[in-house]
Parts: structure tokens; C-alpha cells; sequence
């Protein structure tokens, strides 16, 4: 049997890499990277009544991370995401209007109009505490 150039193998086992993440899960491939980080936030405009929470649910798992969402009673939305360091910091580049398609700054749902975006809380974590990204009422 002839040995496998070392470039090949490589591609097989990224072909691979797919599989594994579907059998053991989002959030178990999130807790083997490192470092992970977790964010709280509040975003401040015309947010609620204007699919803004679905928006963010698609956009966070587009993206990779894992959190959830919620109105307020002040009329605001809230939430926390969990993640891999680089993915949730493009999450805030994205919240405060750099990044991808100004997500949550610019660009929110069609009707939406934010304001202004608050972090906090953000800390570094061992492992992720949500499996998914999910909308709470």
C-alpha cells in the first residue's frame, strides 16, 4: 500500500473535521478551542417589534457563537454570546458598526434602528454554558 503524500492527508482529515464537529456538537467544539470568551449586551434604538431577535438568532449561528436573547421591559434587547475569542470579538466589531455588514449596528432587521450597544460582563471562560444560540421570553 503506498503512503499518502503528506498534503493529502491533511485534506482527508479536513474533509473529516465536519463530521466530527456535527457527532460531538457546537458546543463541545467550542469548549476544546481556547481561549473562549463570554459577553453580556444591550442594544439601545427601535428593537423590539421588528424581528430583531430572530435577526440575531440567524446571525449568531451564521456566525458560530452560542447565547441567547430577549426583550426588555424598557424597550431594549438584551443578551449574552459565548464563544470562541475571535468569533464573539467579531461579534462586538459588529455591534459597534466595524465588521461584518455592520451586523447589529447598521444592519439589523429590516425595520430596526440601533442606537447604541453596551458590553459588559465580558470575561474569559472555560467552556461554553449554552449548546446553541436560542431566543428567551
Amino acid at each position: 500500500m503506498r503512503a499518502r503524500p503528506p498534503l493529502a492527508a491533511a485534506a482527508a482529515a479536513a474533509c473529516r473535521a465536519p463530521l466530527r464537529l456535527l457527532r460531538t456538537g457546537l458546543a463541545a467544539a467550542m469548549s476544546a478551542a481556547r481561549p473562549l470568551k463570554s459577553v453580556d449586551y444591550e442594544v439601545f434604538g427601535r428593537v423590539q417589534g421588528v424581528c430583531f431577535r430572530m435577526y440575531t438568532e440567524d446571525e449568531a449561528k451564521k456566525i458560530g457563537v452560542v447565547g441567547w436573547v430577549k426583550n426588555t421591559s424598557k424597550g431594549t434587547v438584551t443578551g449574552q454570546v459565548q464563544g470562541p475569542e475571535e468569533k464573539v470579538n467579531s461579534i462586538s466589531r459588529v455591534f459597534c458598526g466595524v465588521g461584518r455588514m455592520s451586523w447589529l449596528s447598521k444592519v439589523g432587521s429590516p425595520s430596526s434602528r440601533i442606537d447604541r450597544t453596551n458590553f459588559s460582563n465580558e470575561k474569559t471562560i472555560s467552556k461554553v454554558e449554552y449548546s446553541n444560540f436560542s431566543i428567551r421570553y
